[in-house]
């Protein structure tokens, strides 16, 4: 199959341009490079540095490589960064992939998987979520990804030929198992990748924030998907998308693990210590949070191979170690 990456240079988006073309499809990316990495992207896959809000040139390409179905990475996805640049999520976020929208219609491109995010559910009263769970996101990132799941509903409504799979998720972690792939933020604000950065001495020391929730160790639950399990739950989804439906799914392991269980995991897995500073909580950090993914698995055939903290923090590590970070 044909199949377009929007935002292919990135984290997610590279992993799954990688698994894609293992999986035998013919891949083009784009992606504007603003926050991916150009050498990131699998020498096998056609690259065009294109924005989504550029709808015309997108339209020429998605007929020109006689796309079948879009796969859509490309956002920012900063929470804090976007309280204080509203502007930039929305139209990043959400306009842009109106201006994609636009394209794939010109181009009678139907099929669209879309990465969104579970901070949609802002702080729901109850884990695990499940799909069920009201959508009330408290900040422009959740929101900006909201108005888009329901931009998809509308269009589905609208055009018959059109479907779409929503994806929500919330920690993606590890890299790549053979090495070639793994987690380059410039600013880093996932946890694994902070814990390995202070074990490892690339950054003075980890800042553990609020000590005092109720849960078993008093830190934060939050849950942990492997990124190439992520990807395959996308790949999966391409042969179930159905005209006329905009379906959503879940994704995560089914249960959450605390900041300290991070902590000890990366311990175990390194054989490093790691300097922690405590500090008080961050405002708007709910308890717990973590995804029930029962219907991705019953529907999509999916099952995630990482489904214990460790081997995820393996793979993180073998990259590090393996792109000369000692």
């Amino acid at each position: 199959m044909n199949v377009l990456v929007a935002g292919g240079a990135g984290y997610i988006g590279s992993h799954a341009v990688k698994q894609l073309i293992e999986a035998g499809h013919r891949v083009t990316v784009v992606d504007n490079l603003s926050r991916g990495h150009r050498d990131a992207i699998a020498p096998e896959a056609t690259f065009v540095q294109l924005d989504t809000a550029q709808t015309e040139p997108l339209a020429e390409l998605l007929t020109r490589q006689a796309i079948d179905c879009v796969m859509h990475f490309a956002a920012f996805t900063y929470v804090g960064e976007s309280i204080e640049r509203p502007l930039d999520y929305y139209d990043n976020n959400t306009a842009a992939t109106v201006g994609l929208l636009k394209a794939m219609a010109l181009a009678r491109t139907a099929r669209l998987v879309f990465s969104s995010t579970a901070a949609v559910y802002g702080q729901p009263d109850v884990a695990p979520i499940t799909e069920s769970c009201a959508c009330r996101p408290i900040n422009p990132y959740g929101r900006s990804k909201w108005f888009v799941e329901q931009i998809l509903e509308d269009l589905a409504r609208a055009n018959p030929d059109f479907g779409a799979i929503a994806f929500r998720y919330f920690n993606v972690a590890g890299a790549a198992a053979d090495g070639t792939l793994g987690e380059r933020h410039d600013p880093e604000t996932h946890l694994i990748p902070l814990v390995l950065m202070a074990a490892m001495g690339k950054r003075d020391k980890l800042t553990v924030f609020g000590t005092d929730y109720p849960t078993p160790d008093g830190t934060c639950i939050r849950d942990y998907i492997h990124v190439e399990d992520l990807c395959d739950a996308h790949i999966r989804a391409i042969d179930t998308i159905r005209p006329g439906e905009k379906k959503t799914f879940n994704l995560g392991i089914g249960r959450g693990y605390s900041v300290r269980e991070v902590i000890d995991a990366v311990v175990r897995v390194t054989g490093l210590s790691v300097p922690v500073e405590y500090g008080p909580r961050r405002p708007g950090d709910p308890a717990i949070l973590y995804a029930d993914s029962t219907r991705a698995q019953a529907e999509l055939g999916w099952t995630p191979k990482y489904q214990d903290l460790d081997p995820i923090i393996q793979t993180a590590f073998f990259h590090r170690r393996s792109h000369g970070e000692d």
